[in-house]
């Protein structure tokens, strides 16, 4: 059974940092490309950042891009997100996701969601 959990969330002042962590179950992790998504209220779930299964290549929403860094540990089945000079409108639940193969289907799994607040 595929479990994604997150955690390090928190309140932050603007300009802090945060590093959010998901540990994976259920599949293996090392195979597959991780993502982070993010969903602020009243606003549909947006994609910030990817990296694939080695780590070797990332990706990041142009409004996180210099400040974000996704990387992960295949021994610890584990992505991060370390989110630095973070803003206020930073603030949304932080998901991670995966794209799993269960048999000949493509599945989505998320995780259950880390609440990130930035505020002065």
């Amino acid at each position: 059974q595929v479990q994604l959990v997150e955690s390090g969330g928190g309140s932050v002042q603007p300009g802090e940092s945060l590093r959010l962590s998901c540990v994976a179950s259920g599949f293996t992790f090392s195979t597959y490309g991780m993502n982070w998504y993010r969903q602020a209220p009243g606003k549909k779930r947006e994609l910030v950042a990817t990296i694939t299964n080695t780590g070797g290549s990332t990706n990041y929403a142009d409004s996180v891009k210099g400040r974000f860094i996704i990387s992960r540990d295949n021994a610890k089945s584990t992505v991060y997100l370390q989110m630095n000079s973070l803003q206020p409108d930073d603030t949304a639940v932080y998901y991670c996701n995966s794209k799993v193969w269960q048999g000949l289907t493509l599945r989505d799994y998320w995780g259950q969601g880390t609440q990130v607040t930035v505020s002065s």
